[in-house]
Order: C-alpha cells, then structure tokens, then sequence
C-alpha cells in the first residue's frame, strides 16, 4: 500500500516539473492506477475521488467519442486548496473511473480556475478540422500576483484544445479572450453551442450576478446581457453558472434552467447551488420566478454543472460533494473531497411551479447487490434491522409521506435521522450526532431543514451511504438532501417508525466498490 501511493506522489512530483505554458508533457497512455490502495478511512468506494490531496470543483464535463471527461479543480502538493491546475478522470459509463494525469497547469497568465469544455464539431475555432473536431477548454485564469496587487482584474477567460479527445492539451497563444475591465470575481465560464442563432453563448458569473457572451469561433466575444442583481439568493458571490434547456416532463413545453452557486447563502449554511426556470431568446434570460429554489438542500452539493454533448440530450449533472465552511478541515488524510454520484436532470411542473429534479443514473444500478429484499414492513411499531456493516450500502421503499416517518441509521453510541413531517411541511435531517462533527462548528450544529409539499400517494424514499456520505432522494429527486458524514464506527442499525401503516418495496442494497471490483 506505502509503497504504491509513493509511486502516485513521485508521478504527480514528476508530471508538475513538466511543460505547463502549452502541451502537458505526457505520455497520453499513462494512466494512474489506484485500486491497490483506495482503502483508506472514510475514502468512498462509488464516488469519484482523486488518488490524493486537494479537489474543488468539476470543470470541463464533456462526452466526446464513448469517453465522459470529468475534469476537477486540483492542488497536487497538498490536502487544502492551492494554487488550482485542472485534473482529470474518463470514464465510459458514468461509473467506473481512470485516472488521467494533469490537463492544465498554472501559466504566466495565472492560476486554472473553474471552467467547461465543448465539442467544436464546425471546427468553428480553426483548431482542427470537421473530420476531426477540436475540444475546446474555456477556463479562468486567476492571478495571485495581481491580487495581491489591489488589482480587480485579476481574473480573466482562456481557451486550450485538444486534438487527441482530451489526453493532452495546447493553451491558445493569443490569451486571455475574454479580459476584464475591473470586476472582482469574475469567472467560472461554461459554453454550449446555440442553434437557433448559430453562434456560441458563454455564461460566467461577475460577482453579484452572471453575465453572457456570444462567439462565432471561441476566439472572440461580444457581451450580450446580464442577469440576475435582483433576482435571487444574494448571502455570498455567485459561481459556476449553468444555462440549458429542458422539456417539462410528459409535455412538449421547453424552458431553460440556469443554475448558479452561491458562497456563502445556502438555507442550511455555506456553499449551495439554486436555479432560475426561465426563457433564453438567445441574448436575454428572463424569467418569472420569485421565490429561491434550491438544487439540494444538503450542505454538501456545491459548484455543480452538467455535462455537454451528451447522447439523447441527457443532462447529466455532478457536483463536488462539500462545503467552503469546513472543505479544508474534513478528518482525512491523503486526500480530500468527492463528487456526488452523477445525476440526471428532469423539469416537472406542479402546484408550485417548475420543480428541478436530480436522481442517480440508472447506470449506477450495476454496483447493487441485493442484501435485503422485505418488500412489505408494518410500522405498527418501530421496525428495527442491524447488520454488520451499512456504509456501502442503499435503502430504499415507498411510503405514504403525509404521514409522520422518521428513518435513523447509527450504531451504538452515533446516528443520523432523517424526519418526514408533513404537519409543519417540512423535511429534517440531522447529522449532530454522526460521528466526528467537532472539526467545524457548522458541520453538525443544526437540523437541516427544507420545504415540504405533502401528498397521499406513495413515494419513494431512497437513501445511499458510502463511506463518509449520504445522498437521500425523495420522490424521484424532487426533494435532496446530501451531506458528508463521518462515524467513528460503521453504521449497522437501521430503524423506521412512524404514523404510516406500512412501507412497501422495502429493500436494502450493498454497494460494490469501483475500485475494488474482483
């Protein structure tokens, strides 16, 4: 084990020696192999993480030729944030992952902060041809010296391409394109090609609210509109937006969603990511929307963004799975933070609006296992099940949910809960006594709480634990809590109890490694 994870500390030390102004300097069959030593305390088992030290959050998600890209702000000398370089993972069906070696590195132009990737299938860009369209990396450049400095406009947008489908990677010559006349803050841009007007629209975000650009090559970028000072949640700077369409569920009325991070502002503390239902003209975002809505209201789904070119126009989202409030503190070691499991995106439409739904890809059912199939339960008293171990694992059962319920997995001495309370309409979840909660004083010092709207047909209940999380997703997505945990011990009680007659479709899961498999 020592000895392979000093292997993956000296190439990291090797590779970021390297060319970093153009070309990553690599082999592009090199790959990481990690399956020896994923083993360590509280490292998940299903979700992405990096071999080792720092990740933020993911950049650059494309498909392209069988392959999802899912690049990642990284620091490669240590377990809290520094100075970023863009990681990089493959994976050819959304669950297992390979290790790619560093994308981008830090140039004379700054830091790689967050950014997107697209398919420049016209070859609008030049880079390449239409035979063999480029990828095209749009990404931040920040400059610590210019910060430092007092300067505003330390933060500007620069493009790389790639002609081999990701592996290595040519910084344009002619960056920045898109530079900054003063504003602090501004970055994150994310691309997708607009058919209606033919052209490419950038979002990015300028502190207090986004802005959006149109480009006919990648190259050159006319500011088309703004959106968003007075609209919204404003408790902290706006981050990697998202602007996109989608059908409404079982209709065919199209809207368009723009989602954006905030830092801090979330409802339940910190970093959290809400959405706009609107209308995109292909200069303006509008929208009618007047309340907050909330992607997760977990404390630990933040800098979410989908992914592009993807087959049937899926829209795939990931984020990474923390919180600024404690990122740089979570107990361990190696490395630090995850992603959430990837998610597909729906629109339905009910008495309170458009509503955003995220659930886990019917990919991932492939890594399940059956444990436990109990199909029916009573809950004329408090159902109880103990096995030896429940952090790799998924519960899930349908139930009337306008009716009280309370689900708790812990083990003798931790616990977490999850409240179902239709009277006060409201749901509940609490980590405060979930094992190492004092690294941080927002980790674990309140109940987490969102709305509620109930209703008397079943639903779906379902809950995922991996090492150090817990994804819940209540009818289909429509409700989503997802936070880190971090027992002392495995989890291996569960208990249900409630004012519901009985559960149904009640069954229990163990979850295959992805980097274990025999």
């Amino acid at each position: 084990m020592f000895r392979n994870l000093f292997a993956v500390f000296i190439f990291f030390i090797a590779i970021s020696c390297k060319q970093k102004n153009s070309k990553a300097a690599v082999d592009p069959q090199e790959s990481i192999v990690v399956s020896e030593f994923y083993q360590e305390p509280y490292r998940p088992q299903f979700h992405f993480s990096p071999p080792e030290k720092w990740m933020n959050d993911p950049n650059g998600l494309v498909y392209h030729q069988g392959v999802y890209h899912l690049f990642y702000q990284y620091y490669p000398e240590d377990i809290v944030w520094g100075p970023m370089h863009w990681g990089h993972a493959t994976s050819k069906d959304m669950i297992h992952w390979e290790h790619k070696p560093i994308a981008l590195y830090p140039d004379e132009h700054g830091l790689i902060f967050s950014g997107s990737v697209v398919v420049d299938h016209q070859n609008s860009s030049g880079f390449g041809s239409k035979e063999h369209p480029p990828l095209v990396a749009i990404f931040t450049y920040h400059d610590m010296d210019a910060e430092r400095a007092g300067r505003l406009d330390y933060q500007t947008q620069g493009i790389a391409y790639s002609l081999d489908n990701g592996e290595t990677w040519t910084k344009y010559e002619d960056n920045p394109v898109i530079s900054n006349d003063g504003i602090k803050d501004f970055r994150d841009p994310k691309v997708f090609w607009h058919e209606k007007s033919s052209r490419w629209i950038l979002s990015l975000v300028a502190g207090d609210h986004a802005r959006f650009y149109a480009s006919s090559n990648l190259k050159k970028w006319e500011l088309l509109s703004e959106f968003g000072k007075e609209v919204g949640a404003h408790g902290g700077v706006w981050e990697c937006p998202d602007l996109f369409p989608l059908k409404v569920n079982g209709t065919d009325e199209e809207k368009w969603v723009l989602l954006i991070s905030i830092n801090p502002g979330a409802p339940n503390g910190g970093s959290g990511t809400q959405y706009f239902i609107g209308d995109f003209d292909g200069n303006t975002f509008t929208t009618s929307q007047t309340d907050l809505r909330w992607i997760d209201y977990g404390m630990d789904n933040y800098a979410g963004v989908t992914y592009n070119n993807v087959p049937n126009n899926d829209r795939i989202f990931i984020g990474w799975m923390s919180n600024w409030n404690y990122a740089r503190d979570t107990p361990t070691q190696v490395w630090r933070s995850a992603m959430t499991l990837p998610r597909k995106l729906s629109l339905e439409k009910d008495a309170s609006g458009y509503i955003l739904k995220n659930y886990p890809l019917s990919s991932f059912e492939a890594l399940k296992s059956p444990e436990e199939v109990l199909n029916t339960i009573s809950l004329s008293e408090p159902f109880q099940l103990t096995l030896d171990n429940l952090m790799q694992n998924e519960i899930s059962f349908e139930a009337d949910l306008s009716k009280e319920l309370t689900v708790v997995l812990g083990n003798d001495s931790e616990k977490v809960s999850l409240h179902i309370n239709p009277v006060e309409k409201r749901l509940e979840f609490d980590r405060s006594r979930s094992g190492i909660v004092n690294f941080e004083e927002s980790f674990g010092n309140k109940i987490q709480t969102q709305p509620y709207l109930p209703v008397t047909s079943l639903s779906e209940v379902r809950i995922i634990i991996d090492q150090s999380s817990m994804e819940i997703f209540i009818d289909k997505g429509k409700y989503v809590f997802t936070n880190q945990i971090f027992p002392t011990k495995p989890y291996s009680q569960l208990t249900l109890q409630g004012d519901a007659k009985e559960l149904t479709q009640v069954k229990l899961f163990k979850i295959n490694s992805i980097w274990n498999e025999k």
